[in-house]
Order: structure tokens, then C-alpha cells, then sequence
């Protein structure tokens, strides 16, 4: 690997181990086996690094697990299993969901990380929906964008802070799937 690979891979280890905020220069550098100015040769800043490498995480997720699920049993039972994935995903990988949540707070002072964080949901809406609809992205219309993305988004990002703050106590997918029938039965009165 060259140095930028080395500090991505570096990036990574530390957001895995310090998180999002915690995480310097220094221990960038130390992790990667980089000089600190390799940091800005390559990416700028430390801030650019560790959105690019957080975000590469959140590709490899959502290009693994983070999907729906595709196979078996009726569409209430696939989104069930879906959401249980997901649910023991926000577990398995917390360093993840934490690095999040972290990357959205330093986004409150940081118009450009703000950005990039609107223009990823921007992206993912689509993407759901049509996961949601079971058709290609170019089909999905945008009432369903919307809607059907937004609030799917929605419930990922609630979800996840449920498990991160109460593990014991955060839903499964099962009961997602009721709650999200007692509200749509609610919505129909």
C-alpha cells in the first residue's frame, strides 16, 4: 500500500478505536506508520481523512448487510429480518454508529462535513426506496423518495441511537414491523 491507503487503513483503525472526535493527528500517524504531513499532502486535513474513511465504512456496510433482505417468507417477515441485521449490525460494529453520530455533531460546526452528510441521505432515499419497492432505482418515483425513504432513514437513525444508548431495551425487527402496522392503522382512521 502507498501512503494514502496506509492513512485511510490507519483512519479507520483509530475511528474503530478513539471514534470521531477523539481521534488526532498524531494517532493517525502513528496507526497508518505516516508522517502527520503526509495527512494534509493527501487529504487536506484530518477531518477530510476521517469523513472519507467513515464513509468508505458506511459503503461497505450498506454493500453487505446494511440491504434488505431479499429471500423467503412474506415482505413484513423480510423487513423484519432486515431491520434484526440491522439491529445486531449497530452491536456488532458500534464503533461504526458511534463514529456517526459523532461525525453528525462535528457537522454542526463544519458546513462542509454538514454537506456531505445531507448529500449521503440525499443519496440513500432513493436507494431504499426502491429496496423498499423491489424495484430499480430509476423506477422509484419521488413521493416514494420522500416518503418511503425518508421515514426508513428515519427509523435507522432512531433505532440505531435506541441501541447505542439502551442495548437491552431497543426493538427488535419483529417489533418494528408491528409498530409500523399499529401506525399505519392509526394513520388510516
Amino acid at each position: 500500500m502507498g501512503n494514502r491507503e496506509d492513512l485511510l487503513a490507519g483512519a479507520r483503525r483509530c475511528l474503530e478505536e478513539k471514534g470521531y472526535l477523539r481521534t488526532t493527528v498524531r494517532d493517525i500517524a502513528a496507526a497508518s506508520q505516516v508522517s502527520m504531513a503526509a495527512i494534509g499532502y493527501h487529504f487536506g486535513s484530518r477531518e477530510a481523512l476521517l469523513n472519507q474513511a467513515l464513509f468508505a465504512a458506511m459503503d461497505e456496510w450498506a454493500a453487505g448487510s446494511g440491504r434488505l433482505a431479499g429471500e423467503g417468507g412474506t415482505a413484513a417477515e423480510r423487513y423484519a429480518d432486515t431491520w434484526d441485521r440491522k439491529i445486531q449490525d449497530f452491536a456488532d460494529m458500534r464503533w461504526l454508529w458511534t463514529a456517526n453520530v459523532e461525525a453528525f455533531v462535528a457537522a454542526q460546526s463544519s458546513p462542509e462535513l454538514l454537506a456531505t452528510l445531507a448529500e449521503s441521505q440525499r443519496r440513500s432515499r432513493p436507494m431504499v426506496a426502491a429496496q423498499l419497492r423491489g424495484v430499480p432505482e430509476d423506477e422509484v418515483g419521488e413521493e416514494d423518495v420522500r416518503s418511503l425513504g425518508s421515514v426508513h432513514l428515519a427509523l435507522l437513525t432512531g433505532v440505531m441511537v435506541q441501541c447505542l444508548t439502551d442495548p437491552e431495551q431497543a426493538p427488535s425487527g419483529r417489533e418494528l414491523a408491528r409498530g409500523l402496522r399499529a401506525m399505519a392503522e392509526l394513520l388510516e382512521n
